[in-house]
């Protein structure tokens, strides 16, 4: 896919403003069909650009407990990571540079839940040396619309 035009990043924007806004909707504020926006929207999907999700607060639906695992690994970083995003409880991974080779966002259900997937499950990974685990008090903020550029 080429890189996105002013058009597709408008239509980026608007969504980004109103996840659920319709292709009419859209269509109007960018100037298009709400044919051209569905088919747009569509290309943007499909090559990777984007994703439309239900962005939802862990602790409504049953999660007590979220938490950034930093991991300090040895050896290639790429299988750690993998097997860091293979779990389900996992729903962010990134290799970064700094104190920590990964980060890794999770979800559990409980403190004990938490615990068995550290100590039973992420330090399993060959090539974990060492985790710290920052347990989440407060959501403060969260949010997706970063803009386009």
């Amino acid at each position: 896919m080429t890189e996105p035009d002013g058009i597709d990043k408008a239509i980026i924007a608007e969504l980004q403003r109103d996840g659920r806004a319709s292709y009419a909707a859209i269509a109007d504020a960018v100037g298009l069909s709400e044919t051209a926006v569905r088919n747009r929207v569509m290309r943007l999907t499909d090559a990777g650009v984007m994703q439309v999700v239900a962005v939802t607060d862990p602790t409504q639906l049953g999660f007590a407990r979220q938490a950034m695992i930093g991991v300090r690994a040895s050896g290639a970083l790429e299988p750690v990571a993998e097997a860091l995003a293979a779990l389900p409880e996992v729903d962010y991974v990134v290799i970064t540079a700094g104190s920590y080779d990964l980060l890794a966002e999770v979800v559990c259900e409980s403190d004990s839940h938490l615990l068995e997937l550290v100590s039973g499950r992420i330090r399993a990974i060959e090539g974990v040396r060492e985790t710290d685990t920052l347990m989440y008090l407060k959501l403060q903020k969260q949010s997706y619309a970063w803009g386009v550029r």
